[in-house]
Order: C-alpha cells, then sequence, then structure tokens
C-alpha cells in the first residue's frame, strides 16, 4: 500500500465532513452522542487548510490529518481514514510521518472512548492522560519514538 500527504486545500472541506461523520457513526452512537448536524458542523468550524493534509493511499483521497501547534504542545487532530483502508498500516504510516516531524514539546491528541483507534495511539507511544467518558486524552511519552519504543 502506497500512502503520501498531499497539502488540502478548501475544496477537500466537504469529503471531509462526509467521512468524519461515517468514521465517527458507530463510536459516537454507541456513546450516546451521535447528532447528524453536529458531526458535520465541527469540522467546518474547524477546519484550516493549512494545517491540514490529505491521506492518499493507492492514489486516492482516503483521510486526513491536522497538526496544530498551541504553545509548546503538538496536537494532532481530524485524522480520519476510510473505513477500506482501516486496518492496513495506513494510520501507522501517517502517524509515524507525524511523529518524525521536529518538535521540541509534547504531542497529544484525543480519541472517542473505546474506539480500537486507541490502540494505534498506544503502539506509537501515546498514554492516557485523562478521559470524560467521551474523549480519551493522550499525549506522547518519553522524547519521541525511539524513547517511547514504538517504530
Amino acid at each position: 500500500m502506497d500512502v503520501v500527504l498531499r497539502a488540502s486545500t478548501p475544496d477537500d472541506l466537504e469529503w471531509l465532513v462526509e467521512l468524519r461523520a461515517v468514521v465517527l457513526r458507530d463510536d459516537l452512537t454507541r456513546l450516546g452522542v451521535f447528532d447528524e448536524t453536529r458531526v458535520r458542523q465541527r469540522l467546518r468550524d474547524a477546519f484550516e487548510p493549512r494545517l491540514t493534509r490529505i491521506v492518499v493511499v493507492d492514489g486516492h483521497d482516503a483521510g486526513s490529518v491536522t497538526v496544530r501547534v498551541e504553545g509548546d504542545t503538538r496536537w494532532v487532530e481530524h485524522f480520519y481514514l476510510a473505513p477500506d483502508v482501516q486496518g492496513r498500516g495506513a494510520g501507522s504510516s501517517v502517524l509515524r510521518a507525524v511523529l518524525d516531524e521536529p518538535h521540541a514539546g509534547p504531542t497529544r491528541l484525543n480519541v472517542l472512548t473505546g474506539s480500537p483507534a486507541r490502540r494505534l495511539y498506544e503502539r506509537h507511544g501515546f498514554a492516557p492522560d485523562s478521559d470524560d467518558g467521551v474523549d480519551v486524552f493522550m499525549t506522547l511519552r518519553g522524547a519521541g519514538r525511539a524513547a517511547s519504543g514504538a517504530r
């Protein structure tokens, strides 16, 4: 599987909004918080093309990842992969690429409580900080992937 990242453009917004709804539907429904309008509007409100990259798998747009720096913290956000590429290594490829980019401070993210995606983050050295019943906030431990043992 060939996985590359390309720069996002404003034209990517609508298909990403739909991808987010598809990817999060099961977990949000299980948690009792799925809302057809809200799941889409949250990405519309937060979308920043300059911070977002599109995940291209075997030549087809298949997901997104946003990397935002706030203070000394790097946040990995809006990391969505189409269901047909999940579980095939694309997520690990994207996360490795992001974590390989220089950053001196902590790297954080959040994942829905009970989501299988949490295992991906734990394999790459993230550990939970807090859980509010819907979101689990996680921080990359150590000085980076090498320190955490993930590779």
